[in-house]
């Protein structure tokens, strides 16, 4: 089994050399030579790389979740290095470390860029920066599957009837994974363009949007979206990194009277109208509601994008949307809002048992006749403890760094979520460039570890600290 793991990382590699060819056609078609010679090496290196994985020959012994979680960890290192070389190979003298950066910040779908002047950058570079979100979207929904024994049989059952997980049925799930995620791309792109958005920004922003990534191809979004139509769809496209991969599939070829294959959506459908509402009744005095509807599907997202409108007054409210995140199975982040509504519902069942005793009060799921049962809720309580001890320590050494307090505080959260600085959280402004290199090495590395799920650090933590 040990040689899934060298395949699956192959797979990913062959990716990459599949678009360091698309850059070197596009490159060619529009004669931007500047760059044209880092996509060769990116495309000779991961050719290379993926034709060792995929040969190397293991002998077959049950694998076990350790191993699946490391294999995860090691394609968050080995694939943005191979990502960073257009980077570090172009002309504009990025070193090493800054090239890492701008990879795994990409691959993370985070969006934090060490670029502080789009418009500088060579156009296939710009492009290269985008697919490198749409091969980090894609590796976090195949590392779902790869590590869906970790998750909750609720979670299972969301995907598919089977409990148990064979290779046949990961391989089922990871091409389905695949056609969807492009068939999604391709649609965002057809929309975009539908409404007048450029060729060339309608491509990256379509790679961006599936991804839940943060990279723009320009300074500023204003510059994109100059219409409220446009505004309005780019603001429901976003949903398309909120809602499950699986939703749109389900909904087509919904045949079984199932509902557990949309019950998570059909929560997420009820809060994003409960804030949407919430948003209209009370928050749009001050400005257009379509850019507070845009910033919104943004946060929910963890997309980041928004106007340089100040919006100093909501921002606490946006961190909030930020930290609850979307659907389990998309490429948004955060602590995911199904696990934050069951561990509320539990916590108050539990206060109610002890108000009205001669009651029964039942922890189940609206919508559905699911009961998740108290080994979930300890997970659910466990992953957001992770969340406060990491948010804590990163805090901790951004402002030994000599950020102020309150930009650490963000910043921390913001990485921790994978969503990229903008105004609406008051870091529009903030520069990567000129950190100091340990911020930077802190900030790669809990992007990555914001993207893994915590609760795979603490499986870890479990493994090496807790033997017996």
């Amino acid at each position: 089994m040990l040689g899934l793991q060298f395949r699956y990382l192959s797979f990913f590699f062959s990716l990459i050399s599949i678009l360091s060819f698309f850059n070197l056609i596009y490159s060619y078609y529009l004669n931007l030579y500047l760059n044209l010679n880092t996509y060769y090496v990116s495309l000779v290196s991961s050719i290379i790389i993926s034709i060792l994985f995929y040969k190397i020959k293991i002998p077959q012994t049950k694998q076990n979740i350790f191993q699946k979680i490391f294999t995860v960890l090691l394609g968050y290192i080995l694939l943005p290095l191979i990502l960073s070389i257009p980077f570090y190979f172009s002309i504009y003298n990025l070193t090493f470390l800054n090239s890492i950066f701008e990879s795994i910040s990409g691959f993370t779908s985070t969006g934090f860029s060490i670029f502080e002047n789009i418009k500088h950058i060579d156009q296939s570079l710009i492009l290269w920066r985008s697919s490198i979100q749409w091969i980090g979207g894609l590796y976090f929904l195949f590392s779902i599957i790869f590590l869906i024994d970790i998750y909750d049989e609720n979670f299972k059952k969301t995907l598919t009837n089977y409990i148990s997980f064979d290779s046949s049925e990961v391989l089922k799930q990871a091409i389905k994974i695949f056609l969807l995620y492009s068939f999604l791309t391709l649609v965002i792109f057809i929309i975009l363009n539908i409404f007048s958005i450029r060729t060339f920004n309608s491509l990256n922003l379509a790679l961006t949007l599936i991804s839940s990534g943060g990279f723009l191809p320009v300074n500023d979004l204003s510059s994109i979206l100059k219409e409220n139509s446009q505004i309005i769809i780019f603001s429901f496209l976003m949903l398309l990194s909120f809602f499950s991969i699986f939703f749109i599939y389900n909904l087509t070829f919904f045949k079984k009277k199932n509902l557990n294959f949309f019950y998570e959506d059909l929560h997420l459908i009820i809060y994003y109208i409960f804030v949407v509402l919430i948003f209209f009744i009370f928050f749009s005095f001050n400005n257009n509601f379509t850019v507070n509807l845009l910033s919104l599907s943004s946060s929910i997202s963890n997309i980041g994008f928004s106007f340089n409108v100040d919006q100093s007054n909501l921002t606490f409210v946006f961190l909030i949307l930020v930290i609850i995140g979307g659907s389990f199975f998309s490429t948004s982040s955060g602590l995911r809002f199904i696990k934050i509504y069951s561990l509320f519902k539990y916590s108050l069942n539990q206060i109610l048992s002890f108000s009205k005793p001669k009651n029964v009060f039942t922890n189940k799921l609206i919508f559905t006749k699911i009961n998740f049962d108290f080994s979930e809720i300890n997970k659910y309580f466990l992953t957001i403890i992770i969340f406060i001890i990491s948010l804590s320590i990163l805090v901790s050494l951004l402002s030994l760094s000599g950020i102020s307090f309150e930009q650490s505080f963000k910043l921390s959260i913001l990485t921790l979520m994978n969503t990229v600085n903008s105004s609406i959280y008051g870091l529009g402004d903030f520069n990567f460039n000129t950190l100091h290199f340990f911020t930077k090495y802190c900030l790669i590395l809990f992007m990555i570890i914001g993207r893994i799920e915590l609760l795979t650090i603490l499986l870890l933590m479990k493994k090496f600290l807790f033997k017996n």
